[in-house]
């Protein structure tokens, strides 16, 4: 019980923020860069490569008095799927998701193909998600598939 007291003290008590937990360790920066929390003034914790016992090593960032939309939150899906977001209020979880991937993804992906309509014309691109698990999208308007480690976002 004592050691979880120590290790519970390395990183501080959120008054009010998010906290996003169960971040895979070489996704943790990616996380950062997408949410935009460079350049943000509200403090951040950012723990990488930390001990877990159901992913061998995970990330976890905690950012003060930030809340994010369901748009913020596809994105997050797509590149760091099955994380858990929790919300906290007066040093409480108030909510807690697990984050997965939407059977559909708008607006968030950019299409790998050269030849689609969606790089050449001013609209907005659409994916469905074939495989969840591992991370495979498809264009609906080209029907080029897309894989976890070929997502660029826009």
């Amino acid at each position: 019980m004592e050691k979880t007291r120590k290790s519970e003290l390395l990183v501080a008590a959120l008054q009010n923020g998010t906290v996003i937990d169960h971040i895979p360790s070489d996704k943790v920066f990616d996380v950062v860069n997408l949410l935009g929390l460079t350049s943000i003034d509200t403090p951040i914790t950012i723990g990488a490569n930390l001990s877990s016992h159901k992913m061998g090593s995970k990330g976890i960032i905690k950012i003060a008095d930030r809340y994010f939309t369901e748009k913020e939150c596809s994105k997050l899906s797509v590149i760091a799927p099955n994380i858990v977001m929790s919300i906290i209020r007066d040093y409480e979880v108030v909510e807690k998701k697990r984050i997965s991937m939407p059977n559909e993804i708008c607006g968030i992906v950019k299409c790998g193909n050269p030849k689609c309509i969606t790089n050449h014309e001013p609209m907005q691109t659409v994916f469905d998600v074939v495989d969840k698990d591992n991370g495979t999208l498809r264009c609906r308007y080209c029907n080029k598939d897309i894989h976890k480690g070929e997502i660029k976002l826009l």
